[in-house]
Formats: structure tokens, sequence, C-alpha cells
């Protein structure tokens, strides 16, 4: 006769009140006790055969995921979910009957999908790197990773608390969500990292679109007034040049946000987002997918001059100790020094400067940056050292 404790006997309604003793009951269980439940549990529920050192590790998972919710406690919703995430990612999921088909469906969409911003959640970002890849590689597409994470996020955590850190983390997802065609993906992968995976954009296009989507998040939380210079930062990498392997790639964008955070620490101390700002972002600003342009110029500036659009378009980040050159298209065979960047413009360094034009076309190479070409309008040049002389141009958008 059956024990009244086997769970293939039990078919109570999916209430919370059940799911809630079923939870405090297998913590009280010893470990041979709980896997031999937990092996009759999983079958009755999803109609799979699992053994019981398999069914253990799958309530681990379990547990882990809870407390990846934050919810460790007590909470039915929670191991509703934490179930549905864990069968799912396990392709163990068949014929579910704790579980209404409507409830269902909703529990695999939030298994799916990150609580607090409503993006898709890391487990869904491996998933579709990885198929999106596979695509790339098939068919010879540029396949645009930009992995982003909020600068000083921690300060503000310390400063106003979590629920204002809440409050940018889903700034943030809109801005990111606001930035998608339909073949692109956003995603929370971390506290405050984020994806954007971009089938078939090259790397200009993935740098422009980054830098639209950093100035578009600095317009959304200004009327904030944080007085910290909370930001995105971001990498980016671009397969195949970067890499035809998904590990390959994700090192290159995190990289990439290293480099680009080590770049910006200098302006920590300011009080506004160093990126420049350009007129409101809305979905309406972001180009289809043909026709993203290519970026007009690296912008990243560090912060000098208190807040304001002046200071925004006077910002300076001094090159000269760096490799940053020049590829000058109108001259040929000749390269210039990079001496300094700003939003508006450059200033370059090389000899014989009558042969360049008062506008001219150029490449510019600089740490942390694809190559980008530009357009450029000369504004003065004077002598710098021996026979060379130094050229400010501006930018000609």
């Amino acid at each position: 006769m059956p024990s009244p404790a086997d769970p293939s006997n039990l078919r109570p309604p999916a209430d919370d009140g059940f799911l809630q003793l079923l939870m405090e009951t297998l913590e009280s269980l010893d470990d041979p006790a709980r896997a031999q439940f937990l092996q009759r549990f999983f079958r009755t529920i999803a109609q799979v055969e699992l053994s019981e050192s398999v069914s253990s590790e799958y309530w681990d998972r379990i547990r882990a995921r809870m407390r990846e919710m934050g919810d460790t406690s007590a909470n039915p919703v929670a191991f509703k979910r934490a179930i549905m995430d864990v069968l799912i990612s396990s392709e163990s999921l068949r014929m579910p009957i704790l579980i209404e088909y409507d409830e269902l469906k909703k529990l695999q969409v939030n298994a799916a999908t990150d609580p607090l911003t409503g993006l898709y959640n890391r487990r869904l970002f491996e998933e579709y790197f990885e198929k999106e890849l596979n695509r790339s590689t098939r068919y010879s597409h540029h396949l645009g990773l930009v992995v982003f994470d909020m600068h000083v996020f921690k300060q503000i955590n310390d400063r106003y608390g979590h629920p204002r850190g809440d409050q940018l983390l889903r700034a943030a997802a809109d801005t990111l969500r606001g930035s998608l065609r339909t073949s692109d993906y956003a995603f929370r992968i971390g506290g405050d990292e984020f994806a954007l995976l971009l089938p078939q954009t090259d790397s200009e296009q993935a740098m422009a679109l980054a830098r639209r989507l950093r100035a578009a998040f600095a317009d959304l939380i200004e009327p904030m007034r944080l007085g910290v210079a909370v930001g995105l930062d971001y990498g980016v990498a671009v397969f195949p040049q970067d890499g035809a392997q998904l590990d390959a790639l994700r090192t290159v964008a995190d990289e990439r946000l290293y480099q680009w955070k080590a770049y910006r620490r200098p302006s920590a101390a300011a009080t506004q987002p160093a990126e420049p700002t350009p007129p409101p972002f809305t979905t309406r600003n972001v180009p289809a997918a043909a026709s993203r342009p290519a970026a007009a110029a690296p912008a990243p500036p560090l912060a000098s001059q208190p807040t304001g659009e002046e200071r925004r378009k006077s910002e300076r980040v001094a090159l000269s100790g760096t490799k940053a050159y020049a590829q000058l298209a109108d001259v040929a065979d000749r390269t210039a020094r990079v001496i300094d960047l700003s939003f508006g413009g450059v200033a370059l360094e090389l000899a014989r400067p009558e042969e360049v034009g008062a506008t001219f076309n150029a490449v510019l190479h600089v740490p942390i940056l694809p190559p980008v070409r530009v357009s450029l309008r000369r504004i003065y040049f004077r002598a710098s050292s021996g026979d060379a002389a130094r050229i400010g141009c501006a930018f000609i958008t």
C-alpha cells in the first residue's frame, strides 16, 4: 500500500499553501530522505525520470535561483519561478501537473526575464548569444556585442540607498530597450551589468549605438541631480574580427569595458556624466537595421569644467602620451599624431601642414576605440616642435 508521504499520491490544487508546506518539509528532511522525495516530486510535476543525485542537484539549483532573485524565504511565487527556470534550462519540462496552463505560460516568461528590469536574464543571454553566433558564422554576417555596467553605481547605493539604485537600473533598462530593432536583444546579466546582442552590426555601428545610449541615459537621469558621475561604461566586440568564439568575444568586450573605466577614472569627482549629451533620445532616433550610421567621432572626453553644454563641448582628452594617430585619407601614405580629442574636434601634429586642405578626411586610431572615419575642417595651425605643426580641427557633422 503506498505511503501517504509518497508524492505520487499527492494531487492537491496548485495553491500557495501547498507549496509553502512543501518547501518547509523539504528543508526539514535529511539528505537521503530529501533526495528520495525530490525524485518522486519531479516525476510527478514534470513527468521526468531523474536519479536521486540529480534530483538533489536540481533542488540546490532551485534554491540558488531563489537567492539570485533575492528571495530565500518560503515564498511560493519565487519557488514556482525557480522550479520553472531550472526545469526549462535543463530541458526537463514535459507535462507539468502542478501548474495551470495560463500560469505556466506566465512563469515561462518570468523564468526568462529579470524581475527588476523586465529585460532578458543571463541564462537567455548565453542561449541567444550562442544561437546568433552560429547564425552569423553560417551566413558570414557581423554580430555586435556591447556590454555595459554602471559607473560608480556602488556610490549611489551607499549615498541614496538601494531603492534609488533600483531606479537607475530600471532607467538603464528603459534606455537599452528603446534602442532595439526587432532583431536585437537586451539583457541584464548581473547586478549593474547589461548586454546587447546586435546581429548584422559592425564595429562602427555598434560603437555609435553605444555612445548614443550612454548619452541618452545621461539625459534620462539628469533630473535626478545625483551629484555623482554615474553613467554607462561600455565595451564592444564584433564577430568575426574580434573573435570567432563566444568566450573570445566576451573577453574582448570585457577588456574594452575595463579599459574604458580606467580611462574615465580621473573624472570620478565630476558632478555630471562626462559623455556629451545629444538631443533627447527616443526610439525614433535609432536608425533601422540597415542604416545605423558610422560614428562621426570617438567621444570619451573627461570632465574638466562645471556642468553645462559649453563644458561638454570644450572637454578634452590628452592623448600625447599614447600611440593615437590619424591616417590622412586625402594625402597618400601620411599619418599625423593625435595630441588631444574633444567632443567637437581633434588636435593633430604633423610635418608639412600645408599639404592638408581646409577640409579633409581621416581615420582616427585611438586607444579603446575601433578605427573611426571622420571628416575634419581645419580651424588653426601653429608651430609645435621641430618641423611639426599643431593643427586644430573640428568634426564636420
